[in-house]
């Protein structure tokens, strides 16, 4: 062909012409490519702005030692983070309309670095425990601005392969986050660390601003519903009721599970070091493969029986967390970490279909739940921690397990929205790397 020929088909291509077999071949190739960067940009975005929320459980050892308190006054103040988010969820959810989403997201991170900065310096436990409830306030912000950002910019297609994307960046960042807290801490010390996250979280700003600003919202329908209305009708839901009580369930597991059994992991008969503890949370990498997978479960299964299932694995791996050798206890570990965050992913799907409207403060409710099961477990647990042993913590985890199990129940949707719970959750091909 011609160059004039080629000039002749480039302009016939911008002016609006039919493109050529060349052209849309071209086209299909560049589409899995791009769908997977996208994702994993996004991916890379969710791990940075909610990596700081757990890191720190991987050091609660040392930092009890610094403090010279018990672990159960540390852990509360650890994931004290989780009281910001639970009232970052609720004040976003009603006011979130009248925010610029991308401004909000680069904004939220730029001012997470404030307190992490400052951790290095918190000369006592509530210095400590105000910090790191500014820090989930800031995360929360963030995480649920971006969610909304990525439903107004997201074509149908391409929204469950987003979500998926986000999903598993924030199982990495409770992978990679206590690694990389662990070993700085074990290297550099306590301050060290915090100043390496601060690091952290002005990149996934910068991050924040390049990728958004890459993706234009779409229109959006006119919404004229209030936000106090919508939240009480939510409120009147059964299914929704249920679901956020899953969530409270959820996290107060898993966090009664991960923040003590790092005492447990440096006490005799295991004994293992900083880093190595660090290097346990490898138990995590399972995770970032099943996790998307829920769509697909859902829809060969059914919601219902995969939510059970998820449970099922979790609670088959708590009796392997007494054992008294490493092996079976990072089994447990990690069949613990595979059916939390399956479940996790079952039930944020569950809410957006469940809800009749405003689904923005549907997901605020759920998450404002899901962190404030965090706190009352590290609370609670850790109060059972210090008077009767792990032993006795276990058996709590299990209780509120069995909770969540039979509220599984009431997941159910109702008929005009249940034959699209599942391809909600269903991941594109192509679009995770």
């Amino acid at each position: 062909m011609r160059p004039s020929e080629l000039e002749h088909e480039g302009a016939g291509v911008a002016a609006g012409a039919r493109p050529t077999p060349m052209t849309e071949t071209r086209s299909r190739l560049r589409e899995p490519a791009q769908a997977a960067f996208r994702s994993a940009l996004i991916a890379l975005m969710a791990f940075l702005t909610v990596v700081d929320l757990f890191a720190a459980q991987a050091i609660l050892p040392s930092l009890t030692r610094f403090y010279g308190v018990t672990p159960a006054a540390m852990s509360f103040a650890v994931n004290a983070s989780t009281l910001g988010m639970a009232a970052a969820g609720i004040t976003v959810a009603l006011v979130s309309r009248r925010l610029d989403r991308r401004r909000g997201v680069i904004v939220s991170l730029l001012l997470l670095a404030i307190p992490t900065t400052l951790l290095a310096f918190a000369p006592g436990l509530l210095t400590f425990t105000l910090l790191r409830v500014a820090q989930g306030v800031c995360m929360a912000t963030a995480f649920t601005l971006t969610l909304a950002y990525l439903g107004e910019t997201s074509s149908a297609k391409e929204t469950a392969g987003a979500f998926a994307a986000y999903i598993t960046g924030n199982v990495a960042s409770n992978l990679v986050g206590r690694m990389v807290s662990a070993a700085v801490t074990d290297h550099f010390g306590l301050a060290a660390n915090f100043f390496a996250f601060a690091v952290l979280n002005v990149a996934g700003a910068g991050l924040a601003f390049v990728l958004l600003n890459r993706m234009r919202p779409r229109e959006a329908g006119s919404d004229t519903a209030s936000p106090l209305g919508a939240i009480a009708l939510h409120l009147r839901n059964p299914a929704l009721l249920a679901c956020f009580a899953i969530g409270f369930c959820i996290l107060f597991a898993f966090i009664g599970t991960f923040t003590y059994v790092n005492f447990v992991l440096v006490r005799p008969p295991l004994a293992i070091g900083q880093m190595a503890v660090g290097a346990v949370y490898l138990v995590f990498l399972p995770s970032i493969v099943t996790t998307p997978l829920a769509g697909h479960a859902i829809a060969r299964l059914g919601l219902r029986p995969t939510f059970r299932l998820a449970i099922c694995v979790a609670l088959i791996g708590l009796p392997l967390l007494l054992q008294p050798s490493l092996p079976p206890v990072l089994a447990g570990l990690t069949l613990v970490a595979v059916g939390t965050f399956f479940a996790q992913a079952v039930a944020t799907g569950f809410v957006g279909k469940a809800a009749t409207a405003d689904r923005g403060s549907a997901s605020g409710l759920y998450l404002a739940s899901y962190f404030g099961g965090g706190l009352v477990g590290s609370a609670i647990l850790g109060q059972v921690f210090d008077a009767w042993g792990w032993a006795a913590c276990v058996v709590g985890i299990g209780a509120i397990l069995a909770l969540a199990l039979i509220l599984g129940s009431r997941l159910v949707v109702p008929d005009n929205r249940a034959a699209s719970a599942a391809p909600h959750l269903q991941p594109q091909h192509g679009s995770m790397s």
